[in-house]
């Protein structure tokens, strides 16, 4: 019966994005459920998270430009790629869509699902969800799941939704 109710199977999920864009926030807040003081990322931290009775082993990525080549050493065995956009940060959209693109390429992730975080709508200027799913051109997106989630992760919102879509995705 308990082999039935918790396979004991982990989950590999990557938290990539730009520098600041609030990828370390999110899975510091997933592990303790507060807001925690963070450093730029060099390099990764990797946290597991227990959700339903699933266990993810989250890898948050730096999102520095010099580290952003080692991206794809992450991907083997991912089940999802969770990609935190700032909302805020209008002028270096494009330079996230072409990583995006980059990595949707990549053939380790071609079973991996696709989360965006449309991160920090708390900030004024901030673009929506739908106007960041039109810049990203998300919707061309025709080989796998994918979905975008509206997110503030100093207040914690949107982010038990992400994780549900998440847990009924893999």
């Amino acid at each position: 019966m308990w082999r039935l109710w918790w396979s004991g199977e982990e989950h590999k999920v990557i938290l990539v994005g730009l520098d600041n864009a609030g990828k370390t926030t999110i899975l510091y807040h997933y592990l303790t459920g507060d807001v925690v003081d963070t450093k730029p990322t060099i390099g990764s931290n990797v946290e597991e998270i227990t959700f339903r009775n699933l266990k993810f082993v989250m890898w948050d990525i730096g999102g520095q430009e010099s580290l952003r080549q080692s991206w794809s050493s992450y991907y083997n065995h991912t089940h999802c790629v969770i990609i935190v956009i700032d909302s805020a940060d209008i002028v270096r959209l494009a330079v996230i869509k072409s990583q995006l693109y980059t990595m949707l390429e990549h053939e380790d992730l071609s079973k991996a699902s696709l989360l965006v975080l449309a991160n920090k709508q708390d900030l004024e200027g901030a673009l929506t969800a739908p106007e960041i799913s039109n810049q990203l051109g998300l919707i061309n997106i025709k080989n796998r799941k994918w979905q975008i989630q509206s997110c503030s992760a100093l207040k914690g919102e949107g982010l038990n939704e992400a994780l549900e879509w998440i847990a009924n995705n893999i």
